[in-house]
This record gives C-alpha cells, sequence and structure tokens, in this order.
C-alpha cells in the first residue's frame, strides 16, 4: 500500500466499523481507535448483563424527537472535530517509525474529511441497508424480549442511526468520496481488503483517481 499513515473510517452506528477497523490496523500493523473514545455521546439505549442504561441516556432518546436527536449528534461531531482534526495531522507527520493509525467513529463527518489538507491520510465510510441496521440493534437489545419502553428507546436509536446514514451518503456521493457497501455478504476479511484497496487508489483523501 502506499505511503499512508492514518486511514479514516466513518459509518453510521452498528454498521461494522469498528469490527473493520480492528483487522485493517491488524494487518498494517497501526494503533485502532475510536472517536467515541475523545468525548462519547449518549450512546445505546438498551440493557446488556454488563450494563445498565443510564437515566440521562434514557431522558436522551425518550424526550427528543428524531430530528432534535439528529441535531444534537451533529452538534456534538462538530464540537469534537477540532480535536479529532489534531490527532488525524500529528498522526499523519509523525514518521519517527511509531505505528500508523486506523481511526474510526460517526464522527467522521464527509465534509469535513474532504477540507482535510493532510498527506499520508486516506479514508472511507461504510453502509448497510436500513434492514441489516436494524437487525443488528435488535439482536444486541433483544428486542423482542425488551418492555415496551426498552422498544421505544431503541425505536428512537434505530431512527435516528438510519437517519443519520442517508445524510451521511447524501454527503459522501455528493463530494464524490470512497463508501463500502458493509452488507453484501462479504467477511470482514474482505471489507477490510476493500477499505485497503480503497485507500491505496486514493489521490486525495477520501477520493480515489478515478474520481469514486
Amino acid at each position: 500500500m502506499r505511503d499512508v499513515r492514518v486511514i479514516l473510517i466513518g459509518g453510521t452506528s452498528n454498521v461494522g466499523k469498528s469490527t473493520v477497523a480492528q483487522v485493517v490496523a491488524a494487518k498494517l500493523g497501526f494503533e485502532c481507535l475510536s472517536t467515541d473514545g475523545l468525548a462519547r455521546h449518549p450512546g445505546r439505549p438498551w440493557r446488556t448483563p454488563e450494563w445498565d442504561v443510564p437515566a440521562h441516556v434514557a431522558e436522551h432518546y425518550g424526550s427528543l424527537t428524531v430530528d432534535e436527536l439528529i441535531t444534537s449528534v451533529l452538534d456534538h461531531y462538530e464540537s469534537l472535530w477540532p480535536r479529532i482534526e489534531e490527532l488525524i495531522t500529528v498522526r499523519a507527520a509523525d514518521d519517527r517509525g511509531s505505528a500508523g493509525l486506523v481511526l474510526e467513529g460517526s464522527a467522521l463527518w464527509p465534509v469535513r474529511v474532504a477540507r482535510l489538507q493532510v498527506p499520508h491520510t486516506a479514508a472511507v465510510w461504510l453502509t448497510a441497508a436500513a434492514s441489516l441496521v436494524r437487525s443488528r440493534i435488535h439482536t444486541a437489545g433483544c428486542y423482542e424480549a425488551a418492555t415496551g419502553r426498552e422498544q421505544v428507546l431503541m425505536d428512537k436509536f434505530l431512527a435516528r442511526t438510519v437517519r443519520y446514514q442517508r445524510i451521511m451518503s447524501d454527503a459522501v456521493d455528493r463530494l464524490a468520496m470512497d463508501r463500502i457497501d458493509a452488507g453484501d455478504g462479504r467477511s470482514v476479511a474482505e471489507l477490510a481488503d476493500a477499505v485497503l484497496a480503497a485507500a491505496d487508489a486514493q489521490s486525495a483523501v477520501g477520493r480515489s483517481s478515478s474520481g469514486r
């Protein structure tokens, strides 16, 4: 692969970013980080054996409309962007033999990434059919066994997730940036290879030499 030190993998929640990013990082010997680790917005509103939904998270999804949820998360990503841009810039410029970086997260908003003037950086967005995203969220939250209130919160999270992907995908396509269908039956290893191939072909951050 060409001299890429930072690979960005964007996409909506539950599209497989984290899993694919970890495989890409392992293949390259890079560090793998998530934008969630910089500052987390209210996360998943469903219980797991290890995690109970905090009251503020339940309130967030229970009280806001889908439009308000989208505004909230986009505002959060906007406030987070200076820290993301600084991280990308520092890691892309580090040529002292340290490991490269695979950075994944929904906060990698296409319009901001398109403005980056950072060498040695590539970007790809993962997308998946809304039905697949819904299935993953329902499985993760044990939707059928959940209470009515818990289902309402999951439904709100899902609606925000799907709406976010639609807005994001429109921006990616308008900017002629690279995105990969993560729900077309390819294995995680095959998706990782597709990310690497896209990164290798890019002549600018997020854009291949062919224009897509």
